[in-house]
């Protein structure tokens, strides 16, 4: 066993006086407060639609489609008269709406799509969706549903002059049942306040992302996000019990199960579950809910290769076991960008190729602290990790996990970034990471000056389900990189036998490569349900189905 003489110095290096006490959250309230709070979406997206190309520019071969009637004034004051107060209805069609009223929903907050939306409905109950998109359905307009806008592939984002309907009214929690977990609530309640309501009941959302600020549930349930949590709680397949959702014709799904044993036929909800829109529009989810760990450490590591970085991940399995809650990977690059852009303080003075934050969360502090610390003693014996700090109170809690979370925004600082969410089998997962750089590289695509696009190829993500994020920090966005990495990043991808869609959907940015995941019998069988549920092809036209 390592002795505590050598892991303490590591430790205090950044005024951690002993590594024997990690983090223990007393009460739900202080869980809550983990990551950032205010998330780069909502924070970027005042600008993008000012830098961004509009999508039918940047994919010309992407035409109007001729079927879908342009909006009148007939249609708009329709609008108007259903949803009552004038707030409900952003008019761009028959009254001068100031730019910045409409851009929010039109750009996504990397800069990268823009729509020509002139429409934005918010409706504020179930039966007011339902008769939006049956008059939408009856006259053929193309309608986009849209929560907190905070997707990569730009799924919620407008093409042309489809309307959006925002959720952003629905934002009730229905039920909660403090026994068995189970939350009912619209699809426009924001995931950090769900989060925030379950605290104080003891429960937590099983569900954690960056954008937890901004993102909506229901846009959450319809990209079939993952996140944070997902190596503990499962996928949202796994978790949602029920939702309610609006058909283009406006028959409504009340399918808010609150059981999470209901064998009778088709499970018709896991057809909403990662449909981005294509079928029909979420209007609510029932949820079940664990609940709330009271004790919650987290440790932040140096390794010096990704094979000791998989060897970290299979101890952290084998010993960590049942309180092990997240293991993010992150690579030096990634750090290095953080930290140019934050220029805040690093929990390790050496630099490392690798890093990973661990989190374990449990009901016993005692038993944690001793599992953890065992732990950790074992890797640094072993040589598998080189360095490390583990958190002592709340604030260096957060301060470790915005070292992970913090890399999402700053990676888009210097004016865009080709994010591709993936999953890729553990063994191959970094060397995509590793392959592209090599190659926007020996293109001459990356370096130091302006005259070059690329700033640089980072890797990070969730190690626990095989998720990696490749970004492609850029300058701008230009179609050199463009070919440079597509379809080649998907190609790879498929060479490995992996998905090139992890979380977030497929959108309109990976429409055209959905082949390199799915045989043209599923595809086929896709396109099937996209007719039947939805034949005059209003719902979220575009996209990849």
């Amino acid at each position: 066993m390592a002795s505590r003489s050598r892991l303490a110095p590591v430790l205090r290096r950044v005024a951690i006086p002993s590594w024997r006490r990690p983090a223990t959250a007393t009460c739900p309230a202080m869980c809550v407060t983990r990551g950032m709070s205010s998330t780069a979406p909502r924070q970027l997206r005042e600008s993008s639609a000012r830098s961004a190309k509009y999508t039918s520019d940047s994919y010309p071969e992407i035409k109007r489609d001729s079927r879908f009637a342009q909006i009148t004034k007939e249609h708009v004051d329709y609008f108007k008269t259903l949803l009552g107060k004038e707030s409900a209805v952003v008019d761009g069609v028959t009254a001068g709406v100031a730019e910045d009223d409409m851009e929010p929903y039109n750009g996504d907050w990397m800069h990268k799509y823009r729509g020509h939306c002139k429409l934005v409905l918010k409706p504020a109950s179930t039966e007011q969706v339902s008769k939006i998109l049956k008059y939408c359905n009856e006259n053929v307009l193309a309608v986009v549903p849209q929560g907190g806008n905070t997707g990569l592939v730009g799924g919620s984002v407008p093409v042309f002059d489809e309307i959006v309907v925002s959720t952003s009214r629905m934002n009730q929690i229905r039920f909660f049942d403090d026994v068995s977990g189970v939350l009912v609530a619209d699809a426009g309640v924001i995931l950090e306040v769900a989060d925030q309501f379950l605290a104080e009941k003891g429960y937590i959302f099983p569900l954690d992302l960056g954008a937890k600020g901004s993102c909506h549930i229901g846009g959450n349930v319809s990209t079939n996000a993952g996140g944070l949590r997902l190596l503990r709680y499962g996928s949202l397949h796994g978790s949602v019990l029920g939702v309610e959702a609006v058909l283009p014709d406006g028959t409504i799904l009340d399918d808010l199960s609150r059981l999470r044993k209901n064998n009778t036929g088709y499970d018709l909800k896991q057809l909403f579950i990662g449909g981005e829109g294509t079928i029909g529009m979420i209007t609510a989810v029932s949820i079940h809910c664990p609940q709330r760990s009271n004790a919650v450490n987290v440790a932040f590591l140096g390794l010096e290769s990704y094979e000791k970085l998989q060897q970290a991940f299979r101890e952290a399995k084998s010993q960590l076991g049942e309180i092990l809650s997240a293991f993010e990977l992150m690579d030096s690059e990634s750090q290095e960008i953080l930290h140019k852009v934050k220029d805040n303080k690093r929990p390790l003075e050496q630099r490392h190729p690798f890093y990973c934050l661990i989190e374990t969360s449990g009901s016993n502090a005692d038993h944690d602290n001793e599992k953890l610390e065992k732990f950790l003693e074992d890797v640094m014996t072993k040589e598998i990790v080189a360095d490390g700090v583990v958190a002592q109170d709340e604030a260096q809690l957060k301060a470790l996990w915005s070292q992970r979370e913090g890399i999402t925004e700053s990676v888009g600082h210097w004016g865009g970034v080709y994010k591709y969410d993936v999953s890729i089998p553990l063994q191959d997962m970094y060397k995509l990471v590793e392959d592209v750089r090599k190659r926007v590289e020996d293109a001459g695509l990356k370096g130091e000056t302006d005259e070059y696009p690329i700033i640089e190829v980072i890797g990070y993500g969730h190690m626990g389900d095989s998720n990696l994020h490749l970004n492609v920090a850029v300058r701008r966005y230009d179609k050199k990189v463009e070919e440079a990495l597509e379809p080649y990043v998907y190609e790879w991808i498929k060479d490995k036998n992996g998905s090139i869609s992890a979380e977030h959907g497929l959108g309109i940015a990976k429409k055209k490569y959905i082949g390199y995941s799915r045989n043209e019998t599923t595809v086929g069988l896709m396109k099937q349900i996209k007719n039947l549920y939805d034949p005059k092809g209003i719902m979220n036209p575009y996209k990849y189905i």
